[in-house]
C-alpha cells in the first residue's frame, strides 16, 4: 500500500464531467507537502537505529544524529518550511532551477570559493539521488502535466513538479534547522535518498489520479530538443564522456607537471582548461578516461618518432613520467576541450543549419588555437572567443534561411571562415576578421541605432512622466478623500491631467512651481464640480468657467490626449454645471452625467504616450495584443508560451519572436526603462517595437511572443562544458554512494 493512500488524492473510478486543470493539479500534490516531510522526517529516524546486517554510519555520528533529533524536535517548523519553499518553487517557474545552473557559470567558477562549489557539488548529488528513485515514475507525470500544459508531445524540463524543486526545497528547510555544512551534509544525502522514494509513490499516486479524472498523458516520443537550450538536456556526446575529470586534468593543463619549465618548447596549457576547472581541486580522475588519454599519447607521439612508454598504461602523474608524453597528453586534452565547446555550439538548434556547418570548419582552427594559444578560455575577451560569440549572438537574428537579410550574413561569416582556415589562425588573424566584421556590421547598422536612440529617448520621457503623473494621481486621490464629486471628475484628475501636470513639469524648468498654472486649476474644478458649494456662488461660477475651460482645454492639447475623449469629459462637466441653475435643488447622489458610464476616459495603468513618441518607438498598447488575438481567431489564455520565463529577468540582448499582423517576427530586446516599465525591441530592417511591462504579460498570456535566447550562445556552450564536468564527477562518485 502506498504511504499516499489512494482516498488523499481522491481517485475515482468515475471520472464525472470534472477535469483538472493544471492548477487544480499544482495544489492537489502542494497539499501533500506534509506527507512527503513526514516521510524524509521517519526515514532519518529510522536511520539512527541500528538493526542486524545492516550498515549504520548515523548511529556512529553524533553530528549527524544531533542535526536529525533537530529536524525532529522542529517537526512543525521544518514541514511549514517546506511547504512554503516547494511553493515557491512550484509557482516560480525554473527560478530554483535557474539559480542553480547560474552557480555553475563558466566565468564565475573564479570567484566560488571551496563552500560554494562543496554547495553545487552536494545539489547536483542530491538531484541525481531522487532521479534514481523516482525516474519510473516521472515519465507518466511528465506525460499527463504536458498534457495540461497544452503540448502535443512530453516537455519534461517544463514540468513544474520536477525533482529539482522538492530537492531544491528539501535543502533549503534543512540549511535553515541545520546552518553547519559539515553537520548538514550527511542529513542531505539521506534525506535525499528518502525524498526520492517518497516522490516515486507521490508521482504515481498524482498520475493515477490525473488518469482517473479523465486527464490521458500526451505522445512519449518527445524529441530531444524543443529548438530552445536547455542545459539539462544536453547529449551525453562521446566527447563529454572521455574529457572531462578535473584535479589532474587541472594539473595537467597547467604545466606543474612538466619537469622541464624553462624549455624553448614548452607549450603553456594552464589557461587552455576553462577557469572554471582550476577552482575544482577536490574531485578525482576517471581511470578509464586517463587510460583512454595515456593510450592516445602513446600513440601520437610514437607517430611523431618520440619513444612511447613501456606499458599501454602509465601514471603520467608521477615525475618520473616521460615529459614528452605528458606534454602530448597535454595536448590532446586541450583538444577534447574545443570539441566540447564545438559540440555544444553544434547541438544548439537556435542557429541555422548553415551558420553550425560554418562552425564545423572553424574546429581545426580553433584546435590549433588552443594548442598555441591558451588564453583562448581564460580570457572572455580574446578575440577568437569574441568572434564566436559576435557570430553566433549575430546569426539568432534569423529565423529561417530566407529571412531578410540572412544570405548577406552568412556569406561574411563563410568568407571569413575561409581566410581562418587559409591563415595563421592565431589570435592577431582572429582580431583582424572581427574588425572588419565589426566595421560592416557598424555601418549596416547606423541607421537602425539613430532612430533607436531617437525612441529610446522618447520612451525614456514617458517613464519620467509616468512616474511623476503617478505621483501627482496619489496627491490627487488623498485631496479628493474628502470631497463629493463624481466619478467622471475623480478619473479625470487622477488620470489625464496627473499626466498634464506631469508633463509641464517635465517641459518647463525655469524653476516654477506651477508651470502653466495647471496645478491650480485642480482646486477650482474640484469645488465647481459639488452644486452644494456651487449653488452657494453662482457668480463664482459664472466667472470662473470660462477661463478654467480654456486651461484644461489647453492642457489636455498638451499631451495629445484625443479630441473624442476631451468631449466626452467636456460635456460632462457642463452638464453638471448647468445643474446649478436648476431648481429646485437636487440631491448630488441622484445626479448623473452624460458619459459617465464606465470608463470614458481610458485611464489606465499603461504610460501615456505624447505627441510622436508612440509612432516613432512602434508602441504596442493592450489594444493591440487584442487585435493580434482577434485576427488569430483566439482567446486569452489560449496560446500561453509553457516555457516558464518573466518578463523582469528579460535583459537587453535577449531574442524573442513576436506575432504582430499575422505573422511572427524574430527582435531583440535592445533598451529597456530604467524602471523596467518599457522595453524596445528591433526587428529586421530595424523596425521598432515597444511596449509595457503589462502588454509583455499580455501577450506571453496569449503566446504572442516567445523567448529565443536570454543568454549569449557562446555562454550557454561554455557553462554546459562546466556542467559537463560536474556531470561526469558525480559519475566517478556513483559506485561509493553504495557503498
Amino acid at each position: 500500500m502506498s504511504k499516499f493512500a489512494l482516498r488523499r488524492l481522491g481517485l475515482s473510478d468515475d471520472p464525472g464531467t470534472y477535469r483538472p486543470n493544471l492548477q487544480a493539479c499544482l495544489d492537489v500534490v502542494l497539499e501533500q507537502s506534509d506527507g512527503v516531510a513526514d516521510d524524509v522526517l521517519r526515514g532519518l529516524k529510522a536511520a539512527m537505529v541500528p538493526e542486524p546486517g545492516k550498515k549504520v554510519a548515523v548511529a556512529n555520528d553524533p553530528n549527524t544524529c544531533k542535526a536529525i533529533d533537530t529536524l525532529h524536535s522542529q517537526a512543525a517548523a521544518f514541514k511549514k518550511t517546506f511547504a512554503t519553499s516547494l511553493r515557491q518553487g512550484v509557482y516560480g517557474g525554473e527560478s530554483a532551477a535557474q539559480s542553480a545552473r547560474l552557480a555553475m557559470r563558466f566565468d564565475d567558477f573564479q570567484f566560488l570559493d571551496a563552500d560554494q562549489l562543496d554547495a553545487n557539488i552536494e545539489l547536483a548529488q542530491s538531484l541525481q539521488t531522487v532521479m534514481t528513485s523516482a525516474e519510473d515514475a516521472l515519465p507518466m507525470l511528465n506525460a499527463m502535466v504536458s498534457n495540461l500544459l497544452g503540448w502535443s508531445s512530453v516537455q519534461a524540463h517544463l514540468n513544474p513538479l520536477r525533482p529539482d524543486v522538492f530537492v531544491h526545497a528539501l535543502r533549503a528547510a534543512i540549511e535553515e534547522f541545520v546552518p553547519e555544512r559539515a553537520r548538514r551534509a550527511p542529513v542531505v544525502h539521506l534525506a535525499s535518498g528518502l525524498l526520492g522514494v517518497s516522490l516515486r509513490h507521490l508521482y504515481r499516486e498524482t498520475a493515477d489520479w490525473l488518469r482517473s479524472q479523465g486527464v490521458e498523458p500526451v505522445h512519449m516520443t518527445a524529441t530531444k530538443s524543443t529548438g530552445l537550450w536547455n542545459p539539462t538536456m544536453a547529449p551525453d556526446s562521446t566527447v563529454a564522456r572521455t574529457m572531462l575529470t578535473l584535479d589532474k586534468l587541472r594539473r595537467l593543463l597547467s604545466g606543474e607537471l612538466d619537469p622541464n619549465p624553462q624549455a624553448t618548447d614548452k607549450l603553456d596549457f594552464s589557461s587552455t582548461i576553462p577557469v572554471s576547472f582550476e577552482t575544482l581541486q577536490d574531485m578525482k580522475l576517471v581511470e578509464p578516461m586517463m587510460k583512454r588519454l595515456a593510450d592516445r599519447a602513446s600513440k601520437a607521439v610514437g607517430a611523431m618518432r618520440i619513444k612511447p612508454a613501456p606499458e599501454p598504461v602509465v601514471d603520467l602523474l608521477a615525475p618520473q613520467a616521460d615529459p614528452g608524453q605528458r606534454k602530448k597528453l597535454g595536448e590532446q586534452l586541450g583538444r577534447e576541450v574545443v570539441l566540447l565547446m564545438v559540440e555544444n555550439l553544434l547541438n544548439d538548434r537556435r542557429l541555422l543549419p548553415p551558420v553550425r556547418a560554418s562552425l564545423q570548419l572553424l574546429e581545426p582552427v580553433l584546435i590549433k588555437l588552443a594548442r598555441q594559444d591558451g588564453r583562448f578560455f581564460s580570457e572572455r575577451q580574446h578575440p577568437a572567443r569574441l568572434f564566436l560569440d559576435r557570430i553566433t549572438h549575430r546569426s539568432l537574428a534569423f529565423a529561417a534561411v530566407d529571412a531578410p537579410g540572412y544570405g548577406h550574413f552568412q556569406k561574411s561569416f563563410d568568407n571569413a571562415v575561409s581566410v581562418l582556415n587559409g591563415g595563421t589562425g592565431d589570435a592577431a588573424a582572429f582580431a583582424r576578421i572581427l574588425r572588419k566584421l565589426d566595421e560592416t556590421w557598424t555601418r549596416e547598422d547606423a541607421d537602425q541605432h539613430r532612430r533607436a536612440s531617437e525612441a529610446a529617448r522618447g520612451l525614456l520621457r514617458a517613464e519620467q512622466r509616468n512616474q511623476v503623473a503617478q505621483a501627482m494621481s496619489k496627491q490627487y486621490a488623498e485631496r479628493l478623500q474628502s470631497e463629493q464629486v463624481p466619478d467622471i471628475v475623480r478619473d479625470f484628475l487622477r488620470g489625464p491631467w496627473a499626466q498634464v501636470v506631469a508633463e509641464a513639469q517635465l517641459n518647463f524648468s525655469d524653476g516654477s512651481l506651477d508651470p502653466g498654472g495647471y496645478g491650480a486649476v485642480v482646486d477650482d474644478l474640484i469645488w465647481s464640480a459639488q452644486l452644494r458649494l456651487t449653488r452657494q456662488n453662482r457668480a463664482r461660477l459664472v466667472h470662473l468657467v470660462p477661463e478654467m475651460l480654456l486651461t484644461l482645454r489647453r492642457g489636455l492639447e498638451l499631451i495629445s490626449y484625443p479630441a473624442e475623449r476631451m468631449t466626452v469629459f467636456f460635456d460632462a462637466l457642463v452638464s453638471l454645471h448647468e445643474q446649478v441653475f436648476d431648481s429646485p435643488e437636487q440631491d448630488e447622489a441622484s445626479t448623473t452625467l452624460p458619459g459617465a458610464e464606465g470608463n470614458p476616459l481610458n485611464v489606465g495603468d499603461e504610460p501615456w504616450m505624447v505627441g510622436n513618441e508612440a509612432a516613432d518607438s512602434g508602441f504596442l498598447d493592450e489594444d493591440s495584443v487584442l487585435e493580434e488575438m482577434e485576427a488569430r481567431g483566439q482567446k486569452m489564455g489560449s496560446g500561453i508560451d509553457r516555457r516558464q520565463w518573466r518578463v523582469e529577468s528579460l535583459s537587453t540582448g535577449a531574442w524573442v519572436d513576436l506575432a504582430l499582423g499575422g505573422s511572427w517576427v524574430r527582435a531583440q530586446l535592445t533598451w529597456t526603462s530604467p524602471q523596467r516599465t518599457l522595453y524596445m525591441f528591433i526587428s529586421g530592417g530595424g523596425m521598432t517595437h515597444s511596449m509595457s511591462t503589462k502588454t509583455i504579460e499580455k501577450m506571453k498570456k496569449a503566446g504572442l511572443i516567445r523567448i529565443v535566447s536570454e543568454r549569449r550562445v557562446m555562454d550557454n556552450a561554455l557553462d554546459a562544458v562546466a556542467q559537463t564536468a560536474l556531470r561526469n564527477e558525480l559519475l566517478s562518485a556513483k559506485p561509493k554512494a553504495h557503498e
